[in-house]
């Protein structure tokens, strides 16, 4: 066997790895009508908070980041519609996956946003949920399944959450 022809073999097999690999990732991501995944986060008033034990409301959940601008214009929003419909049966949980309080304390300080904010700290939580683009929300039935999933934020995207959020709310 020839240097070349080992050369060759070992990049066929690396790429390989690193396709199997991709393809893994994509494949990890929550889809609609998948079950959510069950998680325990620490908010920033310090209480943990489970999402299970928001089975029977409507959830939106929402994963953010301070360093995100279309995440820091989408809070406001999100707390608005939280307010709106929270004495419906519906929740809004923020989950920032930088890991760390400070930069988490900062968005919802100058946003007054109300809603929980929980810290998830070491991304698990964001590896779990297969996190492709920031921010990202999901919307999930009172039976805990993944009903939409929207990646990215621009102005008017709150029309969606809102239809799909008062469409859950009355089934």
């Amino acid at each position: 066997m020839t240097i070349g022809t080992t050369v060759t073999r070992l990049l066929s097999v690396s790429i390989v790895s690193v396709c199997i690999g991709l393809s893994s990732l994509v494949s990890a991501s929550v889809k609609v009508s998948d079950m959510a995944p069950d998680f325990t986060l620490k908010s920033l008033q310090g209480t943990n908070l489970r999402l299970e034990e928001y089975r029977g409301q409507v959830v939106l959940l929402n994963f953010w980041a301070s360093w995100c601008g279309p995440c820091r214009q989408e809070m406001p929003i999100l707390d608005r519609i939280h307010q709106r419909y929270e004495d419906t049966g519906f929740a809004v949980l923020g989950v920032n996956v930088e890991g760390e309080i400070a930069p988490a304390l900062k968005i919802p300080n100058l946003t007054n946003v109300t809603f929980p904010i929980l810290i998830d700290e070491g991304q698990v939580v964001s590896e779990l949920y297969g996190l492709e683009a920031m921010p990202s929300t999901l919307v999930i039935d009172r039976n805990g399944v993944v009903r939409y999933v929207h990646l990215g934020y621009k102005a008017g995207d709150e029309a969606k959450y809102i239809e799909v959020v008062k469409s859950l709310i009355r089934e």
